[in-house]
């Protein structure tokens, strides 16, 4: 767990390459979703929204994109604030 400072920090070139490299997925939808949030956001990123995004990116696809898709929202252990912060950027036209 990061402290609140931490969470705050942007994140460096090497982590946000990783986090691209994570970020890479087997459905066009979720790509074209992830792309558009790198393309916005990029520049911005926080150990707050690198943590969020990773949690999304351990996901199954499918339940990926109907999360992208509002089909449903994060239950249990992903309805964490980074998690749904990020999931709102990423949804976000």
């Amino acid at each position: 767990m990061h402290t609140a400072r931490e969470q705050s920090a942007p994140i460096g070139a090497t982590e946000l390459s990783r986090l691209r490299w994570r970020c890479r997925r087997g459905l066009l939808e979720n790509d074209l979703f992830v792309e558009r949030f790198f393309r916005r956001h990029e520049a911005a990123l926080t150990v707050r929204h690198a943590d969020g995004l990773q949690a999304l990116m351990d996901l199954p696809d499918n339940d990926l994109l109907d999360l992208l898709l509002c089909r449903r929202e994060p239950e249990a252990e992903l309805a964490r604030p980074e998690v749904i912060e990020v999931l709102g950027m990423l949804r976000a036209r």
